[in-house]
């Protein structure tokens, strides 16, 4: 049976918003990227027998608003149980988290090695309209703590978008970020975590921001088609 925990309990802060229409219209998710060759993961832990993937994000992880067994992570937990596949699915998400919010806490995350890291955070840095150049030090940093505590670990960015609230240029330099990193650091990319949700008001709850069960279901599958092909 696959473990889900949740490291942190879903708190109310600033919300979300890529999931606004503008977002898609605007500035469309790019084509996934091939997924570059990996370093093997390391062995399953000796106590459990089992692999262990963690999800390090925000509220889009933690799953705002929704059961936390119908949150991406949980779904994706199921998936690997339906397949018999012996993984720990630990959902280390937090509402509100910016990218210097995790890279205080990712060292403590990490107290145990872990196969895969999902990294979906930078969000929340977009809406305050903070420095880009301080959202990728931050990120380049949680990548580096990752490699430096689980060497073997295979890491996941998610790609994200936000409105062009605070300027056409910002909003495309902020998904441009993404894509360079990804390239920088030879990570397999989902190029937009949100593609097919975000605008889509039957997919998000009554904030237009937060997805809904059904929107965390399609989240899922558009998680699950990255993570497939490592697993």
């Amino acid at each position: 049976m696959i473990v889900v925990r949740s490291c942190v309990a879903a708190l109310l802060a600033l919300a979300l918003g890529a999931c606004n229409s503008n977002t898609t219209a605007d500035a469309p998710a790019a084509a996934p990227a091939a997924a570059p060759a990996r370093t093997p993961a390391a062995p399953p832990t000796a106590a459990t027998g089992k692999k262990r993937l963690l999800f390090f994000g925000n509220s889009l992880t933690a799953g705002y608003g929704v059961e936390p067994d119908q949150a991406f992570p949980a779904l994706i937990g199921e998936k690997l149980d339906s397949l018999k596949l012996k993984y720990e699915v630990i959902n280390a998400g937090l509402s509100g988290e910016t990218t210097a919010g995790g890279r205080s806490r990712v060292g403590w995350v990490l107290r145990q090695p872990v196969d895969i890291f999902v990294l979906e955070l930078g969000g929340n840095d977009g809406l305050r309209g903070l420095p880009l150049t301080a959202t990728r030090r931050n990120l380049l940093a949680i990548i580096d703590t990752v490699r430096r505590r689980s060497p073997g670990a295979q890491i996941v960015l998610a790609g994200m978008q936000i409105p062009p609230n605070l300027g056409i240029a910002y909003a495309a330099d902020f998904k441009l970020l993404y894509q360079e990193i990804a390239k920088e650091k030879g990570l397999v990319l989902i190029p937009f975590l949100l593609e097919g949700v975000g605008g889509e008001r039957r997919l998000n709850q009554q904030d237009g921001i937060h997805p809904t069960p059904a929107g965390h279901r399609m989240v899922a599958r558009t998680v699950w088609a990255v993570l497939q092909p490592l697993i």
